[in-house]
């Protein structure tokens, strides 16, 4: 066996072991993870720093001192019941299709993309893995591609809508503390979520036309991300082929595989309410309220911030947004050690599951190559 590991057709996704490279598409980026990683780290220690620095007050240290780490514990344990959730949900999808995949496996699949994400602009280094591990469960590549694509799909519709219920709840005085900036970011957001909403919709009833429509925008809207890409071409490219996955994804499981759309539907709602529940416990940690509405509304927005790709892992693009957000509703001596706490479950906590996960793997890796390295010799 060669010594890189290439999974086929090749211009779907291509992992290879001997150096640090992932081709999506015809998207090719060649990068050290390790110096990924350290970006990332450093984007997001220096923005929480800033944010002590800026907030730190005489009733810090009291927050600190007086801070219920049973509230910590119960929300670290409620970050690894969702990802958990996450595992099932993939065992359902996958299963829908014909295919048993361990949870145990789906699990350790779902803690490695954690540490991609957490290295790759707007996280989106997980779903490659996700894809790969499902590939080597004994999952035709075209249907790994086809569960990963509708995730990301549930995670949009979930998202709108408990966005749009949240935001009919929301108080009137709420609304006044909003700047400008964050109404900005609040149209922006609901723009989004709807479609999120429709597009799923046409692309079943009216996928031609619908592709026709998403083509159109993609062409007028990659010149003017000329400045983020050499090759608008290549976008071009990569946002067609994208297009006919997503419809094949969402004509496959609305039909033969629907338990498993509805199956998957039901574990992400599940999952982002459990997500969602740890930023409360923080908080109720610090002595304050739970802020269930508020703090669900402020996660959704945050969610949409870091899908774009900015910074790796969007590290420092979260710390400064939920700065923002959550100062409407913390104090702003307890804002930083919120920030902090949040982000290690959220974030560093990712760092160390999906390092132990990957090294998982890589021993399976090199204990399948010995096989082959055996067999060939014996051949």
């Amino acid at each position: 066996m060669d010594k890189s590991k290439t999974l086929q057709p090749k211009n779907v996704i291509t992992i290879t072991d001997s150096s640090d490279i992932v081709e999506l598409g015809s998207y090719e980026v060649k990068l050290s993870s390790r110096s990924w990683l350290a970006l990332s780290i450093l984007f997001s220690l220096t923005v929480i720093i800033i944010v002590f620095a800026t907030t730190f007050n005489q009733e810090t240290i009291g927050y600190i001192l007086n801070f219920n780490l049973f509230f910590l514990f119960i929300a670290i344990a409620f970050r690894l019941i969702a990802l958990v959730i996450w595992g099932v949900r993939l065992q359902v999808m996958s299963g829908s299709l014909g295919y048993r995949v361990s949870l145990r496996h789906c699990v350790n699949m779902v803690l490695a993309g954690l540490l991609a994400g957490a290295i790759t602009p707007g996280q989106t280094g997980g779903e490659p893995v996700r894809v790969h591990e499902l590939y080597r469960s004994g999952v035709r590549l075209g249907d790994a591609a086809a569960v990963v694509i509708m995730e990301r799909v549930l995670d949009g519709i979930i998202l709108t809508v408990m966005g749009v219920i949240l935001m009919t709840l929301m108080t009137q005085l709420f609304w006044n503390s909003f700047s400008p900036a964050l109404y900005l970011l609040v149209i922006v957001a609901w723009i989004l979520m709807i479609s999120f909403l429709i597009i799923p919709v046409l692309a079943i009833w009216y996928p031609e036309m619908t592709k026709r429509l998403l083509m159109k925008l993609v062409n007028w809207l990659v010149p003017k991300l000329s400045w983020w890409s050499p090759s608008p071409e290549t976008l071009v490219e990569l946002a067609d082929r994208e297009i006919d996955n997503l419809f094949g994804s969402m004509v496959r499981f609305t039909g033969t595989a629907r338990v498993g759309l509805l199956g998957g539907g039901i574990t992400t709602g599940l999952f982002w309410v459990t997500e969602f529940l740890v930023a409360s416990f923080i908080m109720m940690g610090l002595g304050l309220g739970p802020a269930i509405i508020e703090s669900f509304f402020f996660q959704i927005l945050i969610a949409i911030i870091n899908m774009i790709p900015l910074t790796p892992g969007s590290s420092g693009i979260t710390e400064l947004s939920t700065t923002s957000l959550y100062a409407l509703i913390i104090p702003t001596g307890m804002i930083g050690i919120f920030v902090l706490l949040w982000r290690f479950i959220t974030f560093y906590l990712n760092i160390i599951l999906g390092a132990i996960a990957g090294l998982a793997i890589f021993k399976r890796e090199i204990d399948l190559r010995n096989v082959d390295k055996i067999d060939q010799e014996k051949i």
